[in-house]
């Protein structure tokens, strides 16, 4: 495991020139793995597993799915099972569902968590906040988990280019004395690129905090405040989105994605390097409270509640509908359509 300094804190990593596939396909040569779920998490990192070389099957209900599987190659009957089917063959149960469906499947999927089993999971959501969805594992099987940094779409395409996503792994519990190994063999398997030690509950906070935070939640208001003001102030649509969203997406985050914000910064207008450097620290003041009670919201407990309250609900799926309808026909988001269509590689 080597050691490697983020911004001066040392941290121990594993990479795979540390941890080499062959080493991996070594560890669970006798394992069958079972996937459940493909939905988000459960294609890309299947199919991973299948073209490293591994013993993969999956587990799921009949449905649109179901089919997808079958189209992705897993053949019913022999690859491709119910998810009691599954769960009951596999010595490695991923359970990649939904944190709603992880909950509903539960008193099922137990029975057949076996001694010596190995639970995994991609998310710590089920695990820490057992006490409102009820998964306690029983104490005669592994716990673990790799949780890739990025959609399952992400992991299968990177995957293909011969790249890796990188992913943070924990070991919750270790009833058989070989969790560790497990954990590692399978982070490789899938696809990771180097992996960072945390634990269920670190993992579960941060990666609630981030979705409603910068990943997902606030780049939308910050982007939707920048564009209603330029806006309101006579700037037509293309002229509003593209100083809001299209220069960022396109321009600069693959810049200061792969050279830092120091970097953008030396390499921008003398006018745009005095604003950002005059400006940042007035985001930074306004938006760190808000980021303090989410993160507070996150670890009482409060946003998973939340989530549990309304993915229980038998009309979510209408007015998830609803809410995504009303995001995609605003109007910045209809002439990011607009704009799509005018980029070069489009014409």
């Amino acid at each position: 495991m080597a050691q490697m300094n983020f911004g001066g804190v040392i941290e121990n990593v594993m990479t795979r020139e540390e941890f080499p596939l062959e080493k991996a396909r070594e560890i669970l040569k006798d394992e069958t793995i079972a996937v459940i779920g493909y939905g988000v998490q459960g294609p890309g990192q299947s199919l991973n597993l299948r073209d490293n070389g591994f013993n993969v099957i999956v587990g799921q209900r009949p449905g649109k799915t179901f089919e997808k599987a079958i189209s992705d190659g897993w053949v019913p009957g022999e690859t491709l099972f119910s998810i009691e089917e599954a769960a009951e063959k596999a010595t490695i149960v991923m359970c990649l569902l939904s944190d709603a469906a992880v909950m509903s499947v539960w008193p099922t999927l137990q029975k057949y968590l076996t001694p010596g089993k190995a639970l995994y999971f991609s998310h710590g959501f089920a695990i820490t906040w057992n006490d409102r969805t009820g998964c306690v594992p029983a104490k005669d099987i592994d716990v673990i988990m790799v949780a890739p940094k990025g959609s399952g779409t992400s992991l299968r395409t990177m995957f293909l280019e011969g790249r890796g996503l990188n992913s943070s792994y924990a070991v919750y519990q270790d009833a058989t004395g070989k969790a560790m190994d497990r954990t590692l063999a399978l982070g490789i398997g899938i696809g990771s690129g180097y992996m960072f030690e945390t634990t269920f509950q670190r993992e579960a906070t941060s990666d609630l905090t981030g979705e409603r935070g910068s990943l997902m939640g606030a780049i939308q208001g910050l982007l939707l405040a920048q564009y209603e003001v330029l806006r309101e102030n006579g700037h037509s649509p293309s002229e509003a989105f593209n100083e809001t969203v299209e220069e960022l997406t396109q321009s600069l985050m693959p810049l200061f994605a792969k050279n830092g914000m120091d970097w953008m910064y030396a390499n921008c207008s003398t006018t745009a390097q005095r604003g950002a450097l005059d400006w940042y620290p007035r985001f930074h003041d306004a938006i760190k409270p808000i980021c303090q009670w989410l993160y507070t919201s996150v670890k009482l407990g409060n946003e998973a509640q939340i989530s549990i309250d309304s993915n229980s609900k038998p009309d979510y799926r209408v007015g998830l509908e609803a809410e995504l309808k009303a995001l995609r026909e605003s109007e910045m988001w209809q002439t990011a359509v607009t704009v799509r269509k005018l980029r070069p590689e489009n014409n």
